[in-house]
């Protein structure tokens, strides 16, 4: 192209620029994109005081595992026992160095609650899923998976408990049994495994942690 040629193009787009953008019209320029527009605003996400426990777990690795199912809880524990286990024997960190999140919501969430609840409600708190302890075939009598997830526990891991679920639970307990859905759900969330921590819905701490830096897998 012709050096009038591109001076008159140009002085061309100068001029139309000018007038589209008085009429309220955004107009496309040849010159690169970083030119035309100042970086966006770098994004942070807001804090709230209900996710301050996130940040209080020690550790210089951040994993959470999400579950929803009882195969999935299942799968977690693993999963997070051989992050545990790998992490120490693959790169010398201890337990503490590792900021571990289970989130037990939908059809997962009574795993965070213990023998006494189950031995309780076993029934109705399977009614939906149909689970049955694996040992008897039978609605469970006690948390199945409180031993393994005790063994977590004790090296560090937390539980996110899901609040939605667990009025949910409250009301099949309370038709089955006649009692009041809100005793039942005090009492449930009165009797919860050690490094518990009721929050309002499961599927929002699976976000709350994301923004707090650690990384998410989905168990199941």
């Amino acid at each position: 192209m012709a050096a009038n040629t591109r001076h008159a193009r140009r002085a061309f787009l100068s001029q139309l620029g000018t007038g589209a953008t008085a009429a309220g019209l955004t107009v496309l320029s040849d010159r690169p994109a970083a030119a035309q527009s100042a970086d966006p605003a770098e994004w942070h996400p807001r804090r709230h005081a209900e996710d301050s426990w996130l940040d209080r777990i020690p550790g210089v690795h951040r994993f959470v595992f999400d579950t929803t199912t009882a195969d999935g809880f299942d799968e977690a524990l693993t999963f997070a026992n051989n992050y545990y286990t790998a992490n120490q024997s693959g790169y010398g960190l201890n337990d503490a160095d590792l900021a571990v999140v289970l989130v037990a919501r939908h059809g997962s969430t009574p795993f965070a609650y213990t023998d006494a609840m189950w031995a309780k409600y076993g029934s109705s708190l399977v009614q939906r899923s149909g689970f049955v302890d694996p040992s008897t075939k039978q609605p469970p009598v006690v948390n199945v998976y409180g031993a393994r997830l005790e063994g977590l526990i004790k090296r560090g891991a937390h539980v996110a408990v899901c609040q939605m679920a667990t009025r949910r639970l409250a009301g099949v307990i309370a038709r089955a049994s006649g009692m009041n859905a809100d005793a039942v759900y005090n009492e449930l969330t009165t009797t919860l495994v050690q490094n518990a921590h009721m929050v309002p819905a499961g599927i929002v701490a699976v976000n709350r942690a994301q923004e707090r830096g650690y990384s998410f897998v989905h168990a199941g």
